[in-house]
């Protein structure tokens, strides 16, 4: 799990927009943060994640920690985010099918480890309270949706899928069936499950 997150730093996974306003942060604190709540997530769940205990783990204040997340909450999803970026960034291959096919094979990875059974946890506080849905909205899902739109959109431009398609509708085409495996848990969340899951959207959004 260190290096997921390390990897993601490297390569700049979390965006700019994730950050509060104030003070640059340290990235050896931050990674300390990030760290801790992954490592307390593993351990006992999302419950057992709280700032003090964040705080004691890492070495960071809590009143620092408070200076750049608001709540546990945000410090969480910033590790998914960080992990995600990890398991599945744009791939950029040069055929929008392939990008598509690397993507989702990195969020069934995702889903399918430790930290995606936790991150399911996160999903369902989100249903009952608003805070955790708005931070994992604005935070976590429209960073992934935007990664993914870039995809979407080169492929477009170069004739790969069509154009009348709402983009919006194609990207929950790919995507969807991911988190409702993960929810539900009916079926496989395994790269041969993310191949079929391409294959069968592009059926309908390849030219």
């Amino acid at each position: 799990m260190k290096d997921s997150i390390t990897t993601s730093q490297e390569s700049g996974g979390v965006t700019g927009s994730a950050r509060r306003p104030g003070r640059p942060r340290s990235e050896q604190a931050r990674h300390a943060v990030l760290m801790a709540c992954t490592e307390l997530m593993q351990e006992g769940g999302l419950k057992a994640v709280t700032t003090d205990r964040i705080a004691a783990r890492s070495g960071v204040s809590k009143a620092t920690i408070y200076k750049w997340w608001p709540n546990k909450h945000s410090v969480a999803v910033e590790a998914f985010l960080s992990q995600m970026y990890a398991e599945s960034p744009d791939p950029d291959t040069g055929s929008a099918a392939e990008d598509f096919r690397v993507a989702v094979r990195g969020m069934m990875r995702f889903y399918a480890s430790p930290s995606g059974r936790i991150f399911a946890q996160l999903v369902a506080e989100a249903q009952s309270d608003p805070k955790v849905a708005t931070e994992l909205r604005d935070r976590l899902i429209a960073s992934r949706r935007e990664l993914v739109r870039a995809i979407w959109d080169r492929g477009v431009e170069r004739g790969e899928l069509r154009a009348d398609v709402d983009p919006e509708v194609a990207i929950d085409l790919f995507f969807g069936p991911a988190m409702y495996r993960l929810v539900a848990g009916h079926a496989p969340l395994d790269e041969a499950a993310a191949d079929v899951i391409v294959e069968a959207a592009l059926r309908g959004l390849a030219l």
